[in-house]
């Protein structure tokens, strides 16, 4: 297994505001609802429940991931759901200060060696990506 750790990203609310909100899917709605255009022009049918979310990706078929455990104001820890390969992500949060939380995402994937090099950097770059959006959430 291969694993992509994000940059550490600073975000102004308390570990225990953060994991309130990303422990229940359902409070993604509204940011899934405002997804910008490239993004919804590949990913469709995004079903989301309090421990899980499924979508559709053009030329790849449906998947998704779900909550497998949680530690309050610490870690989500998810896996895939109808991957094309094994995977695991989670969310770690240290609360450095009041209203001062550092977080970090980790993906680790089950990827093929050929493919490994293909799609190695686009996955650091995705998981960088999470981290910095879900920075920027308000919380």
């Amino acid at each position: 297994m291969e694993t992509y750790e994000s940059n550490v990203v600073h975000v102004q609310a308390s570990a225990q505001q953060i994991f309130d909100k990303l422990s229940n899917l359902e409070n993604l709605q509204p940011l899934l609802n405002n997804l910008p255009p490239e993004a919804t022009e590949k990913v469709k049918d995004i079903a989301v429940t309090a421990d899980s979310c499924r979508f559709t990706i053009d030329n790849f078929g449906q998947m998704g991931f779900k909550i497998i455990e949680k530690e309050p104001c610490k870690t989500i820890k998810f896996s895939g759901d109808d991957t094309p390969v094994e995977v695991f992500m989670w969310i770690q949060l240290v609360e450095k200060e009041a209203y001062d939380t550092k977080m970090k995402v980790t993906l680790k994937a089950d990827i093929p060696f050929m493919l490994k090099m293909m799609v190695g950097s686009k996955l650091k770059d995705g998981v960088n990506q999470i981290a910095t959006i879900l920075s920027k959430i308000p919380y």
